[in-house]
């Protein structure tokens, strides 16, 4: 009520609750059109591109193992929590897990992130997710002497965890083995497609600078 007088008139609830949808939503980014080509994928989205080339110089990972580890984990959805649980085959029940946005990564690793590089970040920011994977990464080989450039070896690190990779408990998962082989059947595709667009995507000018 606002001086005695209703905020909205009677039958506007719906158009305002849809409004605000779409002002939430919209700030929602939308994934790549085409996924499974990474100069496509870097031509869409010019910020990723920028993201990419600055954490591949700063970490030594290349840029197309992250790549393939998002495209595996989030399909490059921002948002993406994993798959909802229900109660009673109906009532919504919470997550599997707290892994979220486009690493997929869960609440404890994430902090173990934050707090070994002194930093804070978001899982739905793009280039935040890729200093997370690259540092994962960097991690794995110096932990579990897997190189930076492996996909297959580094997911599988990824998905179990080092002491998990460790023990080899991927090992006994058949289903995570064949995502495996695929991220760095991806991996290896991306490196392969930017060999071919690397000069045309360079920037020139202003942005110039930044690399």
């Amino acid at each position: 009520m606002f001086n005695g007088r209703p905020l909205f008139r009677q039958g506007a609830w719906p158009a305002c609750l849809g409004v605000v949808f779409l002002l939430l939503t919209g700030c929602v980014p939308s994934p790549p059109s085409h996924p499974e080509n990474i100069c496509a994928i870097f031509k869409e989205k010019r910020s990723w591109y920028r993201a990419a080339i600055r954490q591949e110089k700063k970490s030594g990972v290349p840029l197309n193992v992250p790549m393939a580890i998002i495209h595996q984990e989030s399909g490059f959805h921002s948002n993406l929590h994993t798959q909802r649980t229900y109660f009673l085959w109906v009532i919504p029940w919470g997550h599997i897990t707290s892994a979220y946005g486009y690493p997929q990564a869960q609440n404890g690793a994430w902090a173990d992130y934050e707090r070994a590089k002194d930093t804070s970040g978001s899982r739905e920011d793009f280039e935040d997710s890729l200093k997370f994977i690259n540092w994962y990464v960097t991690e794995t080989r110096r932990i579990n002497h897997v190189p930076v450039y492996d996909a297959r070896r580094q997911y599988l690190a990824y998905h179990e965890g080092w002491g998990g990779y460790q023990k080899g408990t991927y090992r006994r998962k058949s289903w995570l083995m064949r995502v495996a082989r695929n991220v760095g059947g991806r991996a290896a595709r991306y490196r392969r497609q930017f060999a071919q667009c690397r000069e045309s995507l360079k920037e020139h000018g202003f942005w110039s600078w930044l690399f």
